[in-house]
């Protein structure tokens, strides 16, 4: 169905109401003037520079030094906007409802989405998107700034939706549960537009709620649009639909990659654009590929280990990448070489010294200009923000509280920096 606009504004986090499908007792571990004649020009230039905006459907505004953080509760989901200063810091801007309500996969230890790219920033359209896994939908809003504006909600296409991937106009989502999908959507200034043709299964076995580690991933388009790729945790396994140039999967069913690394989590590639980066949470390592034009893999290098718990996310800010590990709450920083091989920046895997604020590491997040890196803290509901040293290390310049949720029932999820 086409996406319809809603009434919406900056509100309040809604009362807790957390109850879910796990029980309270188990264990959990651990984003100038002039004359009149000048004064008729200019306007003049205005009226016809408006008028050129409007008929290419471009716009003017979009996020300028911000961070959103999604809060995804279960009772009614919202994205919290900080505004970035020069020097890294955040500072509370607004907090927005998507329309939606937020989602908890089944044992999710600290990330109740159990997926990377839940809340995407779309530069060319200056469009911020939100996966509402609770309710089935997606919510896309326009973006002024530090500031959300016509919030527009549209089906999902699935079960539990719990990543995004955008390339150009197009943009697809990934629903985690029953079967699993990916659907495609045409980004347009009113919305997200679903594309006909282009919902494809993923063949799982999940319920309509999936258990956090036989879910899905993370969708995400190779650089050149190619290749669309999703990662599938306890089947093992990195699959590729090749595209054609309408936006449309070129097959019915996915090309499946047997992965190198046990249960791929995580998608990043380098800045060339042609490896491929997958973080492994089994025994925390990454592997490197090379996704070609038929969809299957080629291994450039075997699973690198960082000595960490459960690396789950992984971001690149220039040629250093950096990955969370839930398990021991910690941030590991990687390098690549001029041949594109990488390797820890240090000894220990360890890019910053966790804190006592710093604890349940999840979803990370690179600044536009890659000196910036943020971090979600899911069990202490708290956003760090790194300033990036030359050698790849990482100095903590903020922590951010105010407003987010600590992990409870369910927890924040998705983060964004621009």
């Amino acid at each position: 169905m086409h996406s319809t606009p809603e009434n919406h504004g900056r509100t309040s986090r809604p009362a807790a109401g957390r109850g879910g499908h796990r029980a309270k007792s188990r264990t959990r571990r651990i984003v100038i003037g002039g004359g009149a004649l000048a004064a008729a020009a200019a306007a003049t230039v205005a009226v016809t520079a408006a008028s050129a905006s409007q008929n290419s459907g471009s716009r003017a505004a979009r996020a300028d030094h911000a961070v959103f953080v999604q809060d995804n509760e279960l009772g009614g989901n919202t994205v919290h906007v900080f505004a970035r200063g020069d020097d890294g810091t955040l500072s509370a801007s607004g907090t927005y409802a998507t329309g939606g309500k937020g989602g908890d996969q089944v044992d999710a230890p600290t990330d109740s989405l159990a997926s990377q790219g839940s809340l995407v920033y779309d530069d060319a359209s200056g469009t911020l998107l939100a996966v509402n896994a609770g309710s089935g939908t997606v919510t896309s809003f326009r973006v002024e700034g530090r500031q959300l504006k016509d919030r527009r909600v549209v089906s999902s296409g699935g079960k539990f939706p719990a990543s995004i991937a955008v390339h150009g106009r197009i943009a697809y989502v990934m629903n985690a549960g029953g079967q699993g999908s990916i659907r495609g959507f045409e980004i347009t200034g009113e919305g997200l537009r679903p594309l006909p043709g282009s919902y494809r299964s993923l063949g799982l076995d999940n319920k309509g709620i999936p258990l956090f580690s036989s879910s899905p991933g993370q969708v995400s388009f190779t650089p050149d649009g190619r290749n669309l790729v999703v990662t599938t945790k306890s089947a093992n396994t990195v699959e590729v639909f090749p595209m054609k140039g309408n936006g449309l999967p070129a097959v019915d069913a996915p090309v499946v990659n047997k992965s190198a690394g046990g249960v791929p989590f995580a998608i990043t590639f380098d800045a060339t654009g042609k490896r491929m980066l997958v973080a492994e949470a089994a025994k925390s390592t990454v592997t490197t590929y090379k996704v070609r034009g038929n969809g299957t893999l080629k291994v450039l290098q075997k699973p690198l280990p960082n000595g960490q718990e459960v690396l789950c996310w992984l971001e690149r800010a220039g040629d250093h990448f950096y990955g969370g590990n839930t398990g021991n709450s910690t941030v590991t920083g990687y390098r690549t070489d001029r041949h594109g091989r990488l390797s820890l920046t240090n000894d220990v895997g360890i890019a910053t010294p966790p804190s006592a604020k710093s604890q349940g590491v999840i979803d990370l997040a690179v600044t536009k200009d890659e000196r910036f890196v943020y971090a979600q803290n899911a069990a202490s509901g708290t956003v760090d923000g790194f300033r990036v040293k030359a050698d790849g290390s990482l100095i903590k310049v903020t922590t951010a509280t105010e407003g987010l949720s600590a992990f409870g029932e369910s927890g924040m999820e998705g983060i964004v920096a621009v």
